[in-house]
This record gives C-alpha cells, structure tokens and sequence, in this order.
C-alpha cells in the first residue's frame, strides 16, 4: 500500500500448486471472533473478486455467530453472505496462497497461522465493539466494511500484479 500506510508482509511460503481443479488463489482472513471484520473480508472478495480469489475466514475465539450488523452492511452493497463463525481448528492442515490477520493489532492480539502461504497484516479497528444507538453502530460497520473493501481488494490488486510482473 501506499501513502504510509503500513501493511507488514512476510514471505513465508508462497503455495503454488495447491489448486489443482481451481486457477483461484486461496485466501483466509483471521481475527478473534470472526462475526465482523473476517466476514466482511471473505464476503467482499468472494464477491468483487470471485473469478480470481476463494476467500475463507476463521477466529481464534469463534463468537458462534456473524454479527447481524455486519451482515446489514454487506447487505447494503449487494452482497448476500451465508458465512458462519469458525475456529481457525477448521482449516488446520489446508494450504492457503494468502493469510490475512484483520484485527486491530493495538488494541488485541493477533491470531498466528502457522500453515503455509504468504502472511499479511491489515488491521482494522473491530466495528462490534461500537457503542452508541443502532444507527451509531451501523456507521461505524458501513466505515469498517468501505475501509477493509479499500484496503483488501487493493492489496489483492497489488499481489497479482506482482505476479504478473515476476513471471
């Protein structure tokens, strides 16, 4: 990313052949409780970039439920998702091409994924902890939900050019 903002990438491995019958990419985005900012990831990627990424999404902490006004918000842009919340215990074993931890590494601490693929941090602030009235609440999903559209789909935009580049 640009303009300072600070994405830490760590090359770890990047799992080219693990994709046989799919030419997509990959990607698991995680947090703690995965009821807000790892839905919205999975759900905006495997909306805006179907054709070219699988997105996939698991908490440390599963909350058991994906908050409802996450869902609204997603709603809001077209977007129908059927996620569910999931313990990273669900994936253990899987390859992923892209790791994405999204929480808020100031303010709590970040998952570790230990399999394989590229790890990135992109962290945002957690839109469940809002307080206010309901239409408060709904703001700060509408800004986390524009935020991480921003920030993910650009850095996905980012590695693929990268790719294309390398080859």
């Amino acid at each position: 990313m640009s303009n300072g903002e600070s994405i830490q990438t760590n090359l770890i491995v990047l799992n080219q052949g693990n994709n046989k019958m799919t030419d997509k990419q990959r990607v698991l985005f995680l947090c703690t409780g995965n009821s807000a900012r790892s839905q919205l990831a999975e759900a905006i990627v495997n909306h805006e970039a179907a054709e070219r990424w699988q997105a996939f999404s698991a908490g440390t902490q599963p909350a058991g439920y994906v908050h409802p006004l996450a869902l609204r918000a997603l709603a809001e842009i077209g977007i129908q998702h059927q996620g569910e919340s999931k313990s990273t215990e669900a994936f253990r074993g899987q390859d992923f091409d892209l790791v994405i931890t999204v929480c808020d590494d100031a303010a709590e601490n970040c998952p570790l994924w230990l399999g394989r693929g590229r790890k990135a941090h992109i962290g945002f602030a957690d839109p469940a902890a809002a307080r206010g009235s309901e239409a408060e609440k709904m703001q700060v999903f509408r800004a986390a939900r524009d935020e991480i559209r921003a920030k993910v789909i650009g850095y996905l935009k980012e590695i693929e050019e990268d790719k294309t580049t390398n080859l």
